[in-house]
């Protein structure tokens, strides 16, 4: 017998700990080499983790597990023989002819339930149907398994939680009637009773925690400050409104608020280094390039990844750029080149309907903006009150590296460049 261990490999650069989010194949199944067999969740992506060798898998970790680099993930069997692995009907099928492919196919529901019922694997779970059931406190009784071979799966448990759930409602809402009497209107009860109580606890994904732990360290280990102004976007919004549909044409994207942003943003970092820089132990590391880190929010939680040379890129570049990075960001399909790096982040609370806001950083940078919703506020101009387009800035920076005035000052001037969209433009 010749068996090969999987163990959880090198992910990638400070990355000690990863979580076994999610099994893609079943333990006893045959597996192909290179053939993804399960997910890691590691604090900054998820990954595929391929099988070194074709043969019958042994699971050794489960779904859930906190597993470190190096940690035995599986154990693949290559000795065995494809016939004799899950994928064995598949095969023998095929052999055996038309003839009893055809018998089978033209069989009830009622005879496979029954074979199934005599294969040893019939009610037995699946890893990931097993933790529902310990997490619900439902028995292999309870539950009718339609998997191969009548194994219970996840849709098996998540159909017996519903059936338990219909039936509890329906207890709770028949009427409670004496024989021979008619029932009479009674005044609803508004009791606690009726109320629910319930709790219900989940693990926290790596990225969730590695979020929390890097936010917890950003409070505790900077001199964090947070300077405010606000900006007309009178300007550009009438700049977008005019040139929208030739930039469309032209791009096939949007002209939208983040490429501006950026792109004034970028300018100014390049001319107040300090707002860009970072620091490490006793020094400060200047950067020659502006990478700005965008923040966007995904059902796993908040990631950042960055966009690179903003300082060199065209507002159309900067557009899809963006657009890319989102869009593999909430389909999980960032990579960890991709997560890397950064010299300064915006974040866009504006989008959710935040009027205000002091965002964190965004370590080990030393500055971040918060851009925030746009509202039409009454305006003293020249003298006369009118209704412009506002926005709140927030600039949260390291006093360590930036001071006061500077931090005030690149907030004015990026202002500036945003309510005169021209002289970005044409690089004034």
């Amino acid at each position: 017998m010749s068996v090969v261990e999987m163990k959880v490999p090198t992910v990638g650069e400070s990355v000690t700990e990863v979580t076994l989010s999610e099994w893609l194949v079943k333990e006893g199944d045959y597996v192909e080499m290179d053939q993804p067999i399960c997910e890691f969740e590691s604090d900054k992506a998820t990954l595929e983790f391929p099988a070194e060798a074709a043969g019958v898998i042994e699971f050794v970790a489960s779904e859930g597990d906190d597993l470190e680099i190096g940690d035995l993930v599986a154990k693949i069997d290559t000795s065995a023989e494809k016939s004799k692995s899950s994928g064995e009907s598949r095969e023998k099928s095929s052999e055996k002819g038309n003839s009893e492919s055809k018998e089978m196919d033209t069989s009830s529901d009622e005879s496979k339930d029954e074979s199934n019922e005599d294969h040893p694997a019939s009610g037995e779970p699946s890893p990931a149907a097993a933790k529902m059931m310990r997490e619900n406190d439902l028995s292999a009784s309870d539950i009718k398994g339609t998997g191969k071979e009548g194994r219970i799966i996840k849709e098996d448990v998540q159909k017996a939680l519903e059936e338990r759930n219909e039936k509890q409602s329906e207890s709770k809402n028949t009427p409670k009637e004496e024989a021979g009497e008619e029932s009479k209107p009674e005044r609803p009860s508004f009791s606690s009773s009726e109320k629910s109580r319930d709790e219900r606890r989940e693990k926290m994904s790596r990225m969730r925690r590695t979020i929390a732990k890097r936010l917890v360290s950003a409070k505790n280990e900077t001199a964090m400050l947070t300077t405010f102004n606000e900006v007309d976007l009178t300007e550009i919004m009438a700049m977008r409104k005019k040139y929208q549909d030739r930039f469309v044409e032209k791009n096939n994207i949007k002209l939208g608020f983040m490429s501006l942003f950026s792109k004034a943003c970028a300018k100014v970092l390049m001319e107040m280094p300090a707002v860009n820089a970072r620091l490490e132990e006793n020094e400060l590391v200047y950067h020659d390039y502006v990478d700005i880190s965008i923040a966007i929010s995904t059902p796993n939680g908040l990631v950042v990844p960055p966009v690179k040379n903003v300082e060199a890129m065209s507002l159309p570049e900067i557009e899809w750029s963006i657009k890319g990075l989102a869009e593999k960001a909430r389909k999980n399909e960032l990579t960890l080149k991709e997560m890397q790096g950064g010299t300064f982040t915006i974040t866009n609370g504006g989008v959710f309907g935040s009027m205000m806001s002091t965002p964190i950083l965004n370590e080990p940078q030393s500055a971040i903006l918060g851009m925030h919703t746009i509202q039409q506020r009454p305006m003293a101009i020249d003298g006369e009150v009118k209704i412009r387009p506002m926005m709140y800035l927030a600039l949260s920076y390291d006093h360590r590296v930036i001071d006061g005035s500077t931090s005030v000052t690149f907030l004015v001037k990026v202002k500036e460049l945003l309510e005169d969209p021209v002289s970005l433009l044409l690089d004034l």
